[in-house]
């Protein structure tokens, strides 16, 4: 899954991935420090990083499927998640990642990450997510 993932973001690396050299590790972050600004200094424990529970799981089995549908059928509303919610400028915006919090996005020249709404509860709820974001999305760009 780590290695799909990792492809998915960084399409260039497949020329590299079968080879000998070329490997995929994990990281299991315990701690972090957060440095918001004078004053703003926050310790972050393995919680406050990391996702858990069924949904990773439950996501990941169905994420690659959600991935290819996207990219294959719905090319215009990842440019709206993109735009809208990303803020983000350019075309040819394509779904690499799905998460309990958000999607990861990327053009041919630039990546983007979107956060949902809401945290999904269940990958179920992905699906009405991205349709409530896109409506959101082409209502505020009719608005405009």
């Amino acid at each position: 899954r780590a290695e799909r993932r990792y492809l998915n973001r960084n399409p260039k690396a497949k020329l590299y991935a079968g080879l000998g050299d070329f490997s995929i590790f994990r990281l299991e972050p315990e701690r972090a420090s957060l440095n918001g600004g004078f004053g703003k200094a926050y310790l972050l424990d393995r919680a406050d990083l990391i996702a858990g529970g069924p949904i990773v799981e439950e996501l990941a089995a169905s994420e690659q499927s959600a991935l290819d549908h996207m990219n294959a059928d719905h090319r215009d509303a990842l440019c709206i998640y993109a735009r809208h919610f990303g803020r983000a400028e350019g075309d040819g915006w394509i779904a690499t990642g799905f998460d309990a919090d958000g999607m990861d996005l990327a053009s041919p020249d630039a990546t983007c990450r979107v956060f949902f709404p809401r945290p999904l509860g269940t990958a179920g709820e992905l699906r009405s997510v991205l349709v409530e974001m896109a409506k959101a999305g082409r209502a505020a760009g009719r608005a405009q």
